[in-house]
């Protein structure tokens, strides 16, 4: 049946549209125009970076940051098992070796006690991603990483604008990525970007996003020569793509406000149903809800009920995300198996995404919450 409530709704208004037509009429400078310079200026200034670079999307970001910080043959990266494939398979694009570790249960994100324990002397970086919109326990993976000399590069792809304290993620790593595909925090449709304060990582950066190209004048509008000092890639993203990224970051306060708003009416509503685990936040942490998830006690066989039952009301849910190491690729290329990661495949079965989106009324966060209720009345 047509569902009532998607999983979610991309906000936008008519400065998106206006942006993105100013630069389609002026017939010029779709691509390494001015716009894709002030997005990357605007995001270095929100988040609280030196440097940022965009890319076509947060897949791409991820393999330019991992080239930029010279990870390579040999390698290995310790990433999270509960996280969107590209996480893991990001190492895989540089000849190193994804190795996974274990999430505690509070934030969803890496256990730093089970990251230790994944240490050995090929271990070159941490790779932590920030679970929904809430921080990991990136502090204690800062310290893990300082005192064992490893690069920590975040995934912030789903935790854009999130904090601990008044830091905001994307600032605790060497490098982090940021993802503006259409389901984030804001939108460009496909997109994304890294975001250091290292000088060389950035310049490496720039090479690896436009075909290992020395770019000292502009490439489409000059006759000057300019050298291929390196492999690189076409990770550009557009003018068009950029002007709409300048008009979502214009507004991206206000639409974390509104989630967080939908957010906190809807956990009011389901902290009432003692069969489900409703997250609680650290203390100092701002969760941006990028997803808002829910955990089932009884796990896998009562959450494929409920998000049967769910789709049957009209209400859209899903299952973020199913463990990385037991998918097909990396069973077969690395022999995983299940009870490898206890704690991740026990979460994962537990867990349901249920829609969140800034324009969401109260009406219908009040059949979502009804709806669950009576899934357990029923059950």
């Amino acid at each position: 049946m047509d569902q009532k409530i998607p999983i979610f709704k991309i906000y936008w208004d008519e400065s998106d549209i206006d942006l993105v037509t100013k630069v389609i009429r002026r017939g010029s400078y779709w691509t390494l125009g001015t716009e894709t310079i002030t997005f990357e200026k605007m995001l270095s200034e929100y988040i609280g970076a030196k440097y940022t670079t965009v890319f076509n999307s947060g897949t791409s970001a991820l393999h330019a940051a991992l080239l930029a910080n010279k990870i390579g043959p040999g390698d290995e990266v310790i990433v999270p098992s509960f996280t969107f494939i590209a996480t893991a398979n990001a190492p895989l694009f540089v000849g190193a070796t994804p190795v996974f570790a274990d999430i505690e249960e509070q934030t969803c994100g890496l256990d730093p006690v089970d990251v230790l324990k994944k240490i050995n002397p090929k271990t070159k970086a941490i790779l932590p991603i920030h679970y929904g919109g809430l921080p990991c326990h990136i502090l204690e993976l800062q310290k893990i990483a300082t005192e064992h000399n490893l690069l920590l590069i975040e995934d912030a792809a789903e935790a854009f604008g999130a904090c601990i304290g008044t830091q905001k993620t994307g600032t605790f790593g060497n490098s982090s990525i940021l993802s503006f595909c259409q389901n984030k925090i804001i939108t460009t449709g496909e997109g994304g970007a890294v975001v250091t304060d290292d000088k060389d990582v950035y310049e490496r950066l720039k090479l690896v996003r436009s075909h290992g190209r020395l770019e000292i004048a502009d490439y489409f509008a000059s006759s000057v020569y300019m050298d291929y000092v390196t492999l690189g890639y076409n990770f550009r993203i557009s003018e068009i793509t950029a002007a709409l990224g300048i008009s979502q970051l214009a507004k991206v306060e206000k639409i974390i406000s509104m989630r967080r708003k939908n957010a906190e009416y809807l956990k009011d509503k389901l902290y009432e149903i003692d069969q489900l685990y409703v997250q609680v936040i650290p203390s100092n942490y701002t969760h941006v809800y990028q997803m808002f998830n829910i955990r089932l006690k009884d796990g896998y066989t009562k959450r494929e009920q409920l998000i049967d039952f769910l789709s049957s009301k009209g209400i859209s849910s899903k299952v973020n995300f199913y463990p990385v190491h037991l998918t097909k690729f990396y069973r077969e290329q690395f022999g995983h198996k299940i009870g490898d990661l206890p704690v991740t495949e026990e979460v994962s079965a537990q867990s349901v995404t249920l829609p969140m989106y800034p324009t969401m009324t109260n009406t219908e966060l009040d059949y979502i919450a009804e709806q669950i209720k009576e899934f357990f009345r029923n059950n």
